[in-house]
């Protein structure tokens, strides 16, 4: 046995038994929320009293509390569906506990519409990829792929497709091709195509939020191209849940009606609901803030690791299309993973918050989110943690 192997041998035998996967995730959760620098701090870092109190200090600022509680979806629901109405555009909206349940409700009511239960939509799409077939399994859909790349179809694509579909159904921005939108003029032809095809047009606008600063367009401009449209109030807004759906008022009271045979007829959530006024408050206008520094750090994270000498890395897209995008390097996660833990427990700097096994072997990825807490990043700052981190990881 060689001395390496012996000292191997050794260091392990001192570490104990590994750890379990439940405990190395409550490690990596402990060492990134006590980090005192990070890029993002998720609402889900969060303890139970700190999001109350969050909540308590500015519900006064986006809602008369003397209001009576809403029953029903009445209310301060009401109050959210006709403020996203506003903001898109729309004639109407219907507030969900889910955007699972907004997409197949809103799918579902276009299939008794059109005639045709078939959804076109990306393999890599939401549904297909984290909803157990959902659509097919309870709202009687059937789905159909476009391309096989990873980026939204083209128009010639969605043109030549060799049997119809009802409804087109675009994810923007397309969070696992890399969080990847497609140009106005390209957006603009594919909702274009569709309407050839006599299909209707519905976004997955889940990150909706964040795509005026690529599109140079406002969200009204956005959402006009569709015929509906899904936002989420968590995924960008820091809110604790919810959903709304967006579209004509005769859709949307037949969404309504449907909302309560899917089971979300909720009888009280006003607390959801004030977190979404207060992310459409104070977190709606930040985006574009938040989506101009995700370049900045994108750049500089490209730049450490070619200061570093990593043997290979990847920052998709380039420049991020949204504040958030993906990186890739060449090493296994777990050991990405105990560089996170070790880097935030002795620095208290989080560069990154988890990896994963990537499809292609030998490859991990992860997800970079920068919000408010990653303002105060310098590109320097981020040049100097990429070395810290790549100094842990094994040789």
């Amino acid at each position: 046995m060689s001395d390496t192997a012996e000292q191997r041998e050794a260091e392990s035998a001192q570490e104990g038994p590994a750890q379990s996967a439940e405990q190395q995730q409550a490690q990596r959760w402990a060492a990134v929320r006590g980090a005192e620098r990070t890029l993002w701090r998720p609402g889900f870092h969060a303890t139970v009293g700190e999001r109350l109190a969050r909540l308590m200090e500015a519900a006064p600022q986006v809602y008369d509390l003397d209001q009576p509680v809403d029953v029903f979806g009445d209310g301060i629901v009401e109050t959210v569906e006709k403020r996203v109405a506003g903001l898109l555009g729309k004639e109407a909206a219907a507030f969900f506990p889910t955007g699972t349940m907004a997409q197949q409700v809103a799918l579902r009511c276009w299939a008794g519409r059109t005639g045709n239960p078939v959804v076109a939509l990306h393999p890599l799409a939401h549904p297909e990829v984290h909803e157990r077939d959902a659509f097919s399994a309870v709202s009687g859909l059937r789905t159909v792929h476009l391309t096989y790349e990873p980026r939204l179809p083209t128009a010639e694509e969605i043109r030549d497709f060799e049997e119809p579909f009802g409804a087109l159904m675009l994810e923007l921005p397309l969070r696992d091709a890399g969080f990847m939108l497609p140009s106005w003029e390209e957006l603009s032809e594919l909702v274009d195509a569709a309407r050839e095809r006599d299909a209707v047009v519905h976004f997955d606008g889940a990150r909706l939020w964040e795509c005026t600063p690529h599109f140079g367009r406002s969200l009204e401009e956005i959402a006009g191209l569709a015929d509906s449209v899904y936002v989420s109030f968590y995924k960008s807004l820091g809110g604790l849940g919810g959903a709304a759906l967006a579209g004509p008022r005769t859709l949307v009271d037949e969404a309504k009606a449907w909302r309560h045979r899917y089971g979300g007829q909720v009888f009280q959530q006003f607390p959801t609901a004030l977190s979404a006024l207060i992310g459409l408050e104070k977190e709606l206008p930040r985006l574009p803030e938040y989506v101009a520094h995700a370049r900045v750090v994108a750049a500089a994270l490209r730049e450490g690791f070619t200061a570093a000498g990593v043997p290979w890395s990847r920052v998709h897209p380039e420049e991020p299309h949204t504040h958030e995008f993906r990186v890739w390097l060449a090493y296994d996660h777990e050991k990405l993973n105990e560089a996170v833990v070790r880097q935030a427990e002795e620095t208290k700097t989080a560069l990154f918050r988890r990896w994963f096994p990537d499809r292609v072997p030998g490859l991990s990825v992860t997800e970079v989110t920068v919000a408010e807490a990653g303002l105060e990043w310098t590109a320097e700052d981020v040049r100097k943690a990429v070395a810290d981190f790549v100094a842990r990881l094994p040789g």
